[in-house]
């Protein structure tokens, strides 16, 4: 039987999203196992649990579903690397400020850029480009992202569209560096997360 084990090192949290998260642990290691292979690492260019599962620890969105809520919904989507959200008159325009201080597992700092850059690439408009895009159709009334300075994004979409915030709340809305490229992601990724990743081996044993 084979086995494959991704192990990513723990590292300390750069941001706490849920109040009991204050109570948990830091430090140590988290070990899984997969029946599968994943095809890399790149969260965006997979679309199978072998390859999502183990990545998400590592990165961060600017808002998610809030974990202890069974059932997915608009109302469930609590900031993460956002500080809040606020829409436009008519829901066209998504506006995020976001936290300061938040680090790179590398030390370099999060910005906004950060966030232009992954949606130029998630849009395939940026010189950067993915192996695959199987989300690519997801986003296709995204019309654009912007930033007002450092700390704040929006969200342009071509027609008014209440729910994407659902969108960017799973694994599609996982945050890439813009000084790290795609190519690295896939072997090496670097994300925001209470997880740093640390190795990739395959290993084979019998049944």
């Amino acid at each position: 039987m084979k086995r494959i084990s991704c192990w990513l090192a723990a590292c300390v949290c750069l941001l706490i999203t849920a109040a009991d998260a204050l109570a948990q642990k830091t430090g140590g290691i988290l070990r899984m196992y997969s029946p599968d292979s994943p095809a890399s690492m790149s969260i965006h260019e997979e679309a199978t649990v072998f390859s999502m599962g183990p990545m998400m620890g590592v990165f961060n969105n600017l808002i998610l579903f809030n974990q202890h809520i069974k059932q997915i919904s608009l109302e469930a989507i609590v900031p993460d690397l956002a500080l809040s959200w606020s829409w436009n008159a008519d829901m066209t325009e998504l506006t995020m400020p976001l936290h300061q201080g938040v680090r790179w597992h590398d030390g370099r700092p999060f910005t906004a850029k950060d966030v232009i850059c992954t949606y130029d690439l998630l849009l395939e408009r940026s010189a950067d480009k993915l192996r695959l895009n199987p989300r690519k159709t997801s986003f296709a009334n995204l019309d654009r992202v912007t930033s007002d300075g450092d700390y704040e994004v929006t969200f342009h979409l071509k027609r008014p569209q209440p729910a994407f915030q659902m969108l960017i709340a799973d694994v599609s809305g996982a945050i890439y560096p813009c000084h790290v490229p795609a190519a690295e992601m896939r072997r090496r990724p670097i994300g925001t997360g209470p997880f740093k990743f640390q190795e990739f081996t395959r290993t084979s044993t019998s049944a």
